[in-house]
C-alpha cells in the first residue's frame, strides 16, 4: 500500500530534504551564474589550465549558420551550435573563435545578424530541435561588438528560441519565436515582439501553455506582414514530442499589420490533430509564393513484422511524415506538392527518419521560386517547386538543421547539420567541411592503462571515438589529436580492462552491450547481451545504459537494464540478480526506454555491496551480491534522475549520489553523501551555485578530495563536500563525465559540446589528510 501511495502522489516535482527546492525560474538562474562567476574568481584553482584533447577531426551540431558581407573584409560567417555556443570567422571560414562561451547556457536555438550593423548580433539560446541531449536556454542575448560582449535581454523562461527576426529598416524592431520548455508545460511560449531593442516584450502571439512558435518569416515584400508556425508538443520521459489526436494548436498564422492581429492561414493542409512541427518560407523573388514543410501524422501505412526504426526498435506504423506544400496566393490556399508518385512518397517517408520533429527547416532559392531545398536526415533540392527532390548524400553529416544562401550568389551557401557546418561555391557540387570548429558532444569518458593511455567516448551521432594522450613530453605540453572510430554508439558507456587495454567493453542503443578486442589492426566485437525468457517482459535499457567491472575481479561484469545481472566470465553467461528496481508503471511506457537503472556502482571495499539507480528516482542496494536489496531513497528527492551513484573506495559504508532535474526543468544541485550504506543522507551541494548534476567522482589518493561535473563545469572539494571551487580555466560547458586516470593522475572530462579536455591533478593533492 505504501508504494502505491507513492506512485500515485505525484511527488515528483519537490525536494523532501534540507528545505532544498527545485530551482526553475530563468531570473534565478541569471542570479546563480553571477554567483558562478564570483566563485570563478575566487577559486584557487582559476590558473590550472584545462587542455584541449581533441577530437580535432570530428565537429558536432549546428543549429543555425548566418553570414554577412562587410565593404573591404571577408565574408562573416557566425555559427549557433547546439550546445557549443557561437563561434565566428572574420575569414570565411579559414578561423573560428568562440563568441559565446561564458554564459548561463551555450545550448543555441538561433542567431540573427542586424541588416543595418553587422556588430550587432542577436542570439536565442535554447536548442529548439529538443535532441534527447538538448539543454535548456535562458533567453535572448544581444552584442553590440562583435561578440566582444554580450547582454541578456530576457525572454528567459522562454528554454527553447527557435526563430530571431530583425526588421529590414528598423533595428528596434524583433521578433523572436519561442518555443517553450521542453519537458513542463508553461506559458512563456509563443511570438515575442520588441520595439525598443529589447528593453521589454510583448507576447503577440499565444495559442496554449503546450504550443510554441517555430518558425517565423517575414513577407520579402512588406515587413509588417509575417507569418508564423506553431506546434503543440511535450516532451515526456517515456515518450518524444509527438501530436496527439487531442491537440489543435499546430498551425500557420498570418499578420498583416505587424502582429497586432493574426489569423490562421491552414486551407489546404491536414487536420491539426495530425501537423506535426512546421518550417515555413518565402519567395524573395515572387512574394506570393509560399512553402510549408509539415511533419505530417496522417497515416501512410501499417508497419511490417519486423520493420524496424531507427533505434532498432519495431514500427508501430509509418505516418506521411515530411511533405511540402506550396501556396501562390500568400497563404490564402496551400497545395500538397511532394509525394504525390509512389518513387516521391517513398523518398518524403523516409525524409526525416522517426524523427521528424527535429527538423522542420525549409528554405527557397532567393532568385528562383521553383528552387526549394528541404533539411532532413539528407540536405535535399528541388527545381520544380517541391516536385521531386535529390539528396546530398555524399559530402555532407546527416542531420541538416541550418541553410544560408547568399543572395548575391545563390551557388554558395553554408550548411548547419550535425557535422559542423560546409560551405559549397558552386551549387552544392562540392563541399568544404569547417571541422576546426571543436564542438563534438561527446556522452561518456573511459581511460585505459596502456602507455600512452587512450582514451574513449560516444559522441552524438557519430557512434564512437577513442584518441591517444601523449604525456611523455611534459604533463602541461598535450596536443590536440585526430580521434578514431572505435566500437560502441552515439549514445553509450564504455569500460577498459585495466588489466588488458585491447579488452573493451561499449554499448549500442539502449544497453545492447558488447565486447571487443583489438587484435593489433581491428577491433573484433561480439554481443553479450544478456538474454531473457521469450514470456518475460522485454528488457529495458537507458540511452546510455551503465555496466561496471567489478573492482575485484574483472572477470565480473555488472550491467543494468531495469534489473541488476551478472556475468562471471566477461559476459558468456549472465544472471539476473534483482527485481526490477524501477517503479515499472504501465502508464509511462511509451516509444522512450524509461524505468531504467542510469546509475551503479560496487564497493571497492567490500564485493557484493552493490548500488543501483533509476531514471524514475528509485535507489537500492545490496550488501549480499543481490540475494536481498533495499530502497534507500529515504528523504531524498522523490522522481529525480539518478545521474551517478559512486560507492567509496575509501569508507566501507559511504556513498555518493547525485541527482539530475533537467527532465523536470529543473536546475537545482543534488549531491547526496552516506556515512551508512544510504541509511541516512548529507547534502553536500555546498556553494556549488548550479546544476544539473552530472557526474561526482572521488579522489583515488585523497579521501577528502571530491570532483563534479555540471551543466556549468567543473568543481573540486577538498573537505568531502563542505566547501567546492571552479577547477581550472574552462569554459561553460555541460560536462557529462569525468575520470580520473589512476596511474597517471590527470582528470579527462567529456563534455557535451567542447570535446574532451584533461588537467593535471597532481599539484591538488598536496597536504592531503590519510583520515577516512
Amino acid at each position: 500500500m505504501i508504494l502505491l501511495i507513492f506512485l500515485m502522489t505525484g511527488l515528483s516535482v519537490q525536494s523532501q530534504i534540507s528545505g532544498k527546492q527545485p530551482l526553475t525560474k530563468g531570473a534565478d538562474r541569471i542570479e546563480r551564474y553571477n554567483q558562478q562567476i564570483d566563485l570563478m574568481d575566487q577559486s584557487a584553482y582559476k590558473s590550472l589550465h584545462w587542455q584541449y584533447l581533441g577530437p580535432i577531426n570530428v565537429s558536432g551540431r549546428a543549429t543555425d549558420v548566418e553570414a554577412v558581407r562587410v565593404p573591404g573584409k571577408s565574408l562573416t560567417i557566425w555559427v549557433a551550435t547546439a550546445s557549443g555556443g557561437v563561434w565566428k570567422s572574420e575569414n570565411e571560414g579559414t578561423t573560428w573563435i568562440p563568441v559565446f562561451e561564458k554564459q548561463v547556457t551555450t545550448d543555441i536555438g538561433d542567431l540573427a545578424i542586424d541588416p543595418k550593423d553587422p556588430e550587432s548580433v542577436w542570439v536565442g539560446t535554447g536548442e529548439a530541435n529538443i535532441f534527447r541531449s538538448s539543454m535548456a536556454g535562458c533567453g535572448i542575448y544581444k552584442t553590440t561588438d562583435g561578440g566582444k560582449t554580450w547582454k541578456n535581454l530576457g525572454l528567459e523562461d522562454t528554454h527553447t528560441i527557435a526563430r530571431i527576426l530583425i526588421h529590414p529598416s528598423d533595428s528596434r524592431i524583433v521578433y523572436v519565436a519561442a518555443g517553450g520548455h521542453e519537458w513542463t508545460t508553461n506559458p512563456e511560449r509563443g511570438v515575442y515582439k520588441t520595439t525598443d531593442g529589447g528593453l521589454s516584450w510583448n507576447k503577440i502571439l499565444f495559442v496554449n501553455d503546450m504550443t510554441g512558435a517555430y518558425d517565423l518569416i517575414f513577407d520579402p515584400s512588406d515587413p509588417d506582414i509575417i507569418y508564423a508556425a506553431t506546434w503543440q508538443r511535450i516532451r515526456e520521459k517515456w515518450n518524444d514530442p509527438r501530436t496527439k489526436d487531442n491537440y489543435s494548436g499546430s498551425a500557420i498564422w498570418k499578420s498583416t499589420d505587424a502582429g497586432k492581429t493574426w489569423v490562421q492561414i491552414n486551407q489546404g493542409l491536414p487536420e491539426p490533430n495530425r501537423r506535426g512541427r512546421i518550417g515555413i518560407a518565402a519567395s524573395a523573388s515572387n512574394p506570393n509564393v509560399i512553402y510549408a514543410l509539415l511533419d505530417n501524422y496522417e497515416m501512410a501505412r501499417e508497419a511490417r513484422e519486423g520493420e524496424m526504426d531507427s533505434y532498432g526498435r519495431q514500427k508501430t506504423g509509418t505516418i506521411k511524415g515530411a511533405t511540402v506544400y506550396r501556396s501562390d496566393d500568400k497563404g490564402a490556399n496551400w497545395k500538397q506538392v511532394s509525394g504525390l508518385t509512389p518513387e516521391t512518397k517513398r523518398f518524403m517517408e523516409g525524409h526525416s527518419g522517426t524523427y521528424g520533429w527535429v527538423f522542420g527547416q525549409i528554405r527557397v532559392d532567393p532568385k528562383n521560386e521553383n528552387k526549394v531545398f528541404t533539411l532532413g536526415l539528407f540536405l535535399n533540392t528541388s527545381t520544380d517547386g517541391g516536385k521531386t527532390f535529390k539528396s546530398e548524400r555524399r559530402s555532407l553529416h546527416m542531420d541538416h538543421h541550418a541553410l544560408w544562401i547568399d543572395p548575391q550568389n545563390t551557388d554558395y551557401m553554408l550548411s548547419g547539420n550535425d557535422g559542423g557546418v560546409n560551405a559549397t561555391y558552386d551549387g552544392g557540387k562540392n563541399w568544404k567541411h569547417f571541422v576546426e570548429i571543436p564542438v563534438a558532444q561527446f556522452y561518456n569518458v573511459a581511460v585505459g592503462m596502456d602507455e600512452p593511455f587512450h582514451i574513449y567516448g560516444s559522441v552524438q551521432d557519430h557512434y564512437s571515438w577513442g584518441g591517444e594522450v601523449n604525456i611523455q613530453n611534459g604533463r602541461d605540453r598535450i596536443q590536440p589529436i585526430s580521434f578514431s572510430s572505435v566500437p560502441g554508439g552515439e549514445g553509450c558507456t564504455h569500460l577498459v580492462d585495466p588489466r588488458n587495454p585491447n579488452l573493451l567493453y561499449s554499448c549500442m542503443f539502449y544497453g545492447s552491450l558488447q565486447k571487443s578486442e583489438f587484435n593489433g589492426k581491428r577491433w573484433i566485437s561480439k554481443s553479450i547481451q544478456p538474454k531473457i525468457d521469450e514470456n518475460d517482459p522485454p528488457l529495458r535499457g537507458e540511452w546510455i545504459a551503465p555496466f561496471v567491472l567489478s573492482p575485484h575481479n574483472q572477470d565480473i561484469i555488472y550491467h543494468g537494464l531495469q534489473y541488476v545481472f551478472k556475468s562471471n566470465d566477461q559476459g558468456q553467461t549472465w544472471e539476473k540478480i534483482s527485481p526490477d528496481l524501477t517503479f515499472n508503471n504501465p502508464d509511462k511506457r511509451g516509444d522512450i526506454s524509461f524505468q531504467t537503472i542510469t546509475g551503479l556502482s560496487e564497493s571497492p571495499v567490500k564485493s557484493g555491496l552493490i548500488y543501483a539507480g533509476t531514471d524514475d528516482g528509485r535507489l537500492h542496494m545490496t550488501k549480499d551480491g543481490g540475494e536481498t536489496w533495499t530502497e534507500i531513497l529515504n528523504d531524498l528527492p522523490k522522481g529525480r534522475w539518478i545521474s551517478r551513484i559512486v560507492a567509496s573506495q575509501h569508507a566501507m559504508g559511504r556513498v555518493f549520489v547525485t541527482q539530475n532535474g533537467k527532465r523536470d526543468d529543473d536546475f537545482q544541485v543534488y549531491v547526496w553523501k552516506s556515512e551508512n550504506y544510504g541509511q541516512t543522507w548529507e547534502d553536500i551541494s555546498g556553494n556549488i551555485p548550479m546544476g544539473p548534476v552530472n557526474v561526482i567522482k572521488e579522489d583515488p589518493e585523497n579521501p577528502a578530495q571530491l570532483y563534479v561535473g555540471t551543466d556549468i563545469g567543473v568543481y573540486v572539494s577538498k573537505d568531502r563536500g563542505k566547501k567546492w571551487s571552479v577547477l581550472g580555466d574552462l569554459p561553460s560547458t555541460y560536462v557529462h563525465d569525468l575520470v580520473i586516470h589512476p596511474r597517471d593522475n590527470m582528470i579527462v572530462i567529456a563534455t557535451h559540446g567542447r570535446g574532451m579536455f584533461t588537467l593535471d591533478v597532481n599539484g591538488l593533492r598536496e597536504n592531503h589528510s590519510t583520515d577516512n
